[in-house]
């Protein structure tokens, strides 16, 4: 529960703010830093989920997670009580950074806190739990914000990270802190991430097709600079297997990316659903939730699954099922889509939010197994927190600028919004294809070597 609980606050935090906002800006101004909310929050929980492990380091489990609820609570009352938007502003990084050292933590855990044999169904949960964010976030914020309420609401995520701070002494698990100095501050790495994501994000706002190609190059020149510092570096955020020649770990990580970055589409399904099917406001929020209710549901079935030849399946078929998903609902828009049609988007989202269940448990596993250390395993699972974080605020930019290119047409958004997005996902079969056949790669060296070492020990007997 606490586990969960603690990527849950932070899922649902997402669109319940969303949903919040306009009744927010209504009350106290501040329209003009409207997209920044978003902004500052995600930029935040990416700088948060690079620290988990020094957080570990220093504080422990029990003391890390307190500390995790205890800034996502100073952080919702904030918001609460903001008597102005920048105000609002300072509560949303706080709640940001609460939310991604919870997230972070939360996949940490798994790693060390329970056995091997429960890493998959652990990993599911977690999972599932974005998912189940996704479409709890705007029901309760849609609800809020029908009677104007919008300082309740962010009391309401306060107290619930109070209560379920008070469980975290008796669930987890207590660790001994490592010296002070063990787990150094990652800053070369951090900078090129906050300025990247700070630039996508700036991107997705934009009107200007040239200022949005310059700011798309900055963020994209910045995660070069990203991944040129850490391969030189001896302080890193990302495991030092993602580095090595012939290390399916990359792969793993991009597949990741490739998928999560997909959910920034339901941000623009409720609006397609008013503009193009006609449903009102209600209805076309449950069309926009469907995607992260098919991945939610998927994750029990995928969770099953042991086999390694099914294992490996699963990760392919997840982008694919996911591009294809978009690829249809591509095809089924229409100006003054009648019902039926419209109803027909559905199935079409759930499909497509199942590529993501499938997938995503097992992907994390295989970033957990990537290496027999235990301080890099823990750092190749909190990591998987970093690459879901970033791929939100990447994939949110880039969903706003193909939204934009589109305009003023809502039809002709919406088809280069899915389009686009199912060239992403596709991405993702590519690179979980190439993981599976380093994998097996490792898989036969290790096979091979273990075999060399029985028949050297069976020589030494005779």
């Amino acid at each position: 529960m606490v586990l969960a609980g603690g990527v849950l606050v932070g899922a649902v935090n997402i669109y319940l703010a969303a949903s919040l906002l306009p009744t927010a800006v209504a009350d106290i101004g501040g329209g003009r830093l409207y997209a920044w909310n978003m902004t500052v929050f995600l930029t935040a929980q990416v700088v948060a989920t690079m620290l988990v492990s020094r957080t570990l380091a220093r504080r422990g489990n029990i003391g890390s997670y307190l500390i995790g609820f205890g800034v996502f609570a100073v952080g919702s009352v904030v918001c609460a009580v903001s008597p102005t938007m920048p105000v609002l502003l300072v509560g949303r990084g706080a709640q940001g950074l609460g939310a991604g050292l919870l997230t972070g933590l939360g996949l940490a855990l798994i790693y060390s806190a329970l056995p091997r044999q429960l890493w998959l169904r652990g990993s599911a949960l977690i999972s599932a739990m974005f998912g189940l964010g996704n479409f709890v976030g705007p029901t309760l914020g849609g609800l809020f914000a029908q009677f104007g309420s919008w300082r309740p609401a962010f009391v309401v995520l306060a107290v619930v990270s109070g209560v379920m701070a008070a469980f975290v002494p008796r669930a987890l698990p207590s660790s001994g802190r490592a010296a002070a100095g063990a787990v150094p501050v990652p800053l070369g790495s951090l900078m090129p991430v906050i300025g990247s994501a700070g630039a996508v994000s700036v991107a997705g706002i934009l009107s200007n097709e040239v200022m949005m190609a310059v700011f798309i190059a900055l963020a994209l020149a910045l995660v070069i600079a990203f991944v040129v510092t850490e391969k030189r570096s001896r302080v890193r955020v990302l495991p030092r297997p993602t580095y090595q020649a012939g290390s399916a770990l990359r792969w793993v990580y991009l597949t990741i990316v490739f998928l999560a970055a997909g959910v920034a589409v339901e941000t623009f399904l409720p609006l397609f659903g008013q503009r193009l099917g006609g449903l009102p406001p209600v209805a076309a929020g449950f069309f926009g939730a469907a995607l992260s209710l098919g991945w939610s549901l998927s994750q029990v079935a995928s969770s099953s699954a042991r086999r390694q030849r099914t294992v490996r399946r699963l990760r392919v078929a997840g982008p694919g099922l996911l591009a294809a998903g978009f690829a249809v609902l591509a095809l089924l828009q229409r100006s003054d889509a009648p019902l039926p049609l419209v109803i027909a988007w559905l199935p079409v989202l759930l499909l497509a939010g199942t590529g993501i269940g499938v997938a995503m448990p097992h992907l994390s596993v295989a970033a957990m197994s990537s290496t027999s250390n235990k301080e890099e395993g823990e750092k190749a699972a909190a990591a998987v927190a970093t690459v879901l974080t970033m791929s939100t605020a990447f994939g949110a930019a880039v969903a706003g600028l193909l939204v934009n290119l589109g305009g003023p047409s809502t039809l002709t958004s919406a088809r280069y919004l899915l389009l686009g997005f199912t060239a992403v996902s596709a991405l993702g079969v590519l690179t979980a294809l190439r993981a599976n056949h380093l994998t097996g790669l490792s898989e036969v060296r290790r096979g091979t070597g273990t075999e060399t070492e029985v028949r050297q020990t069976v020589g030494d007997s005779r």
